[in-house]
């Protein structure tokens, strides 16, 4: 049975080898080529400068980066580097997964003097190790909120940029000199990769993938329409800035009418810890059963489950989308 396991661990190591080998090399090659050629027109354009700019694009790069690389084929670190630029924070994804471990190998560690059975452990750690994640899904939720909150203002403006003559491109940048962030940072980036010579509609599908809105992305796709058809784009830009306002304020007064509901559903979930706690402080050996006898356990694995399981559906439930 041990020789199969070790067979079975070196064969899977050699595997994963080879995949990064594959991923990695080919990439590692073009970056190679195209410093080179950089490097070529950088010598070629600086003749009577003595300072010469770096035309390269480059991207900070944390200390446990090599593990975003050799599981970047999976694409688990893609999407949470996305998560991470799109809540505008400088973390990178691998420093974020690596803090993810520790935090859970340290909880397991800290449970387990607890004398706690292995499945609640493993529980309470992954949920201890899912904070980082969640601080980042948390902080790009409220970004994306307040982005869709002061969108309509920023299309009502680019809409009296061109009625009053201007073209798409100045009407883009009158939205990042004119409104606030995050709208100002993330049009300001469009303006700059105009600047850099990257054609309107990728610039434009770029924002898009910033900021994942779907009504970002019609006002993303009117754009385009009108650049590629010639159309006129303004009362169709206009319905959609009266369209956004109208779901906002309809999702405003669905928040305030179930605000006592969403309080009572608060209560009910917070009663469970609250009496564990007071049991925990009045009446230690109530709580000690779940923590050293197996059936207790059991119980206390059970009740934390069906917590989380009924917080994720009550949270659900109150928070539909519009």
């Amino acid at each position: 049975m041990a020789f199969f396991l070790i067979a079975f661990l070196i064969f899977s190591g050699a595997l994963l080898l080879a995949g990064y080998y594959v991923f990695h090399v080919p990439q590692q090659q073009a970056a190679q080529l195209l410093e080179t050629r950089m490097r070529e027109l950088r010598a070629r354009g600086a003749v009577r400068t003595r300072v010469r700019a770096d035309l390269i694009r480059r991207e900070d790069r944390g200390a446990l980066d090599f593990i975003g690389d050799f599981f970047a084929w999976v694409g688990l670190f893609r999407r949470l580097q996305e998560y991470i630029e799109q809540a505008n924070l400088r973390h990178r994804a691998a420093d974020v997964a690596g803090l993810v471990l520790i935090i859970a190998m340290v909880s397991f560690v800290l449970f387990g003097l607890f004398g706690m059975s292995m499945l609640l452990r493993t529980l309470l750690a992954g949920g201890m190790g899912w904070l980082p994640v969640f601080y980042i899904m948390r902080v790009r939720a409220r970004r994306l909120a307040k982005f869709e909150e002061n969108l309509p203002d920023a299309i009502d403006l680019f809409n009296r940029s061109m009625k009053a003559g201007h073209n798409i491109h100045s009407g883009l940048e009158t939205i990042a000199a004119e409104t606030a962030d995050p709208i100002r940072m993330e049009f300001k980036k469009l303006i700059e990769e105009l600047a850099l010579g990257s054609p309107l509609e990728t610039g434009l599908h770029n924002l898009g993938r910033r900021v994942p809105l779907i009504d970002l992305k019609f006002f993303v796709t009117g754009l385009i329409l009108q650049r590629q058809t010639g159309a006129n784009m303004v009362q169709v830009l206009e319905n959609l800035s009266l369209l956004i306002r109208e779901r906002l304020n309809l999702a405003a007064k669905m928040k305030a009418a179930t605000a006592q509901q969403r309080f009572s559903a608060g209560l009910l979930c917070a009663i469970p810890v609250v009496m564990g706690l007071g049991f925990w402080l009045l009446k230690p050996e109530y709580v000690q059963l779940l923590w050293y006898d197996e059936t207790g356990s059991k119980f206390l694995t059970y009740a934390v489950v069906s917590e989380i399981v009924g917080i994720l559906v009550i949270r659900k439930i109150a928070n539909p989308k519009f």
